[in-house]
């Protein structure tokens, strides 16, 4: 029994989340593979060797992979599950992950487990359900497993320490059946969302974009916070579509997660509740936030944060 994961990096390091991947996959048991498919992704590969745990590091080079491009990636790893007899596939559950991941397994004509939380056996997994308000037991017969994994379900493992081997693999021939044109990313100094050890985020209560600026921006510089937001607030434009955590926004667990003027919409819990520890400001004493927050705060965040900043 092996499995392959399939490792998420910028070609120079590797994303965070391919270690929670990795933690995954030694659970199932038996050997772990994993695959860095780049455009001089040669550093990636050999970071790759150091994760706990791995015990080979197959790289595919070519410019075809230079953006991680869906049509290619899947193409080299269903290679890959044809050559190394794998009898899992990991993929992290992000952007990236869930686009590649169901073009893989409808190629296998197999069923995919999605966003897997923990691993009861090499064939049983867990996974939430309804916001995360149930968890589903998937037990899975097909003979090649393709799975995501839900990055805070695990904890990372060690980014050194291991030992395995690079070994080149030929790269397809790419296809052409997409292209790169051009990323447009927003910059931003701060920590990325999903990998950031705290977060600050603000609802709909903050009232306007600049309110939001104002007055949470002051408390994520004191914390060295990523800041984040809930849907409400997104949709008001309040806050830019890549702060939304939620459902259907970015799924987080950091050590500290201090949510202002949040009520706790179960869309929110959803992708929050996870964290290690959650704090709650909120002058609404029956706000849902207050059942998950560790400390609550009833209070105007107005005047909470604030003093909070002035005593940090």
């Amino acid at each position: 029994m092996t499995t392959l994961v399939i490792a998420e990096h910028d070609n120079a390091s590797l994303k965070g989340a391919t270690f929670n991947t990795v933690a995954a996959a030694l659970k199932i048991g038996g050997e772990v593979h994993v695959l860095v498919a780049g455009h001089e992704a040669g550093a990636a590969a050999q970071a790759a060797t150091q994760i706990s745990g791995v015990t080979q590091v197959l790289h595919a080079e070519a410019p075809a992979f230079a953006h991680a491009l869906a049509e290619a990636v899947a193409a080299q790893v269903l290679a890959q599950v044809a050559a190394g007899g794998y009898t899992h596939v990991l993929f992290a559950a992000t952007a990236s992950g869930k686009n590649i991941a169901p073009r893989v397994a409808a190629r296998l004509d197999v069923g995919q487990v999605s966003d897997i939380t923990a691993v009861i056996s090499a064939d049983t997994f867990e996974r939430p359900i309804y916001a995360g308000n149930a968890i589903a037991t998937v037990q899975s017969a097909d003979a090649v497993k393709v799975i995501t994994v839900r990055a805070t379900g695990f904890d990372p493992v060690a980014a050194v320490g291991g030992t395995a081997s690079v070994t080149v693999v030929a790269a397809l021939a790419d296809a052409g059946k997409a292209s790169f044109i051009r990323s447009e990313i927003a910059r931003n100094d701060r920590p990325e969302l999903t990998a950031a050890k705290i977060i600050v985020s603000g609802g709909r209560a903050l009232g306007s974009p600049d309110k939001f600026n104002e007055v949470l921006m002051p408390l994520a510089d004191k914390l060295g916070a990523a800041l984040g937001a809930s849907r409400a607030a997104v949709d008001a434009g309040y806050a830019p579509n890549d702060w939304q955590v939620g459902q259907t926004g970015k799924i987080v667990a950091p050590q500290l997660y201090v949510a202002c003027g949040i009520s706790g919409a179960i869309q929110h819990l959803a992708g929050m509740k996870d964290s290690k520890v959650i704090v709650a400001i909120n002058k609404d004493g029956e706000a849902p936030i207050f059942s998950v927050a560790d400390y609550g705060l009833e209070a105007d965040l107005f005047v909470a944060v604030p003093e909070l900043v002035a005593a940090l």
